[in-house]
């Protein structure tokens, strides 16, 4: 991906957390680039859009994200273990991964680097410094890194 593309950039959120969601969707708004939002509420069904099974088969309404946001704290699957199973994916583990979550625990933070996590964030509670951290986010991978197509 170039810095200059005009093509929307496709980010996964994958939290379950409904308030979280619109408070990120409102931030990435705020942004200068064109971002779409897709959103995910467990990480099987995080999954389930990444290997393009059941409603996510296809491609034209379920695009492959170009960054995934990850909350590590889902039902059914959770953060570590979608994150685990991306990067033990060939197809899938050039994706960067942010994990955003409420948590801040050095084993958390440790494991999230260990299982090939990109970063790590832990989620501002004010609105306005989660759109410093959004903004911060697209200047750093949509505007200062190369990504994969």
């Amino acid at each position: 991906m170039t810095t200059g593309s005009t093509l929307p950039i496709v980010v996964m959120l994958a939290d379950d957390d409904p308030d979280d969601c619109l408070l990120a969707r409102d931030a990435l708004a705020a942004g200068r680039n064109q971002v779409q939002l897709r959103v995910t509420r467990d990480g099987e069904d995080l999954m389930d859009y990444l290997h393009r099974r059941g409603a996510y088969q296809d491609p034209a309404t379920a695009p492959r994200p170009q960054l995934i946001l990850l909350d590590l704290s889902m039902p059914r699957k959770s953060g570590l273990e979608a994150l685990a199973e991306i990067k033990a994916t060939p197809a899938l583990r050039q994706i960067p991964v942010i994990i955003m979550t409420t948590s801040s625990q050095d084993e958390e933070i440790c494991r999230s680097y260990d299982l090939g996590a990109s970063s790590f964030v832990t989620k501002p509670v004010r609105f306005e410094t989660l759109v410093d951290v959004m903004n911060n986010i697209d200047r750093y991978w949509f505007q200062t890194v190369e990504l994969p197509e």
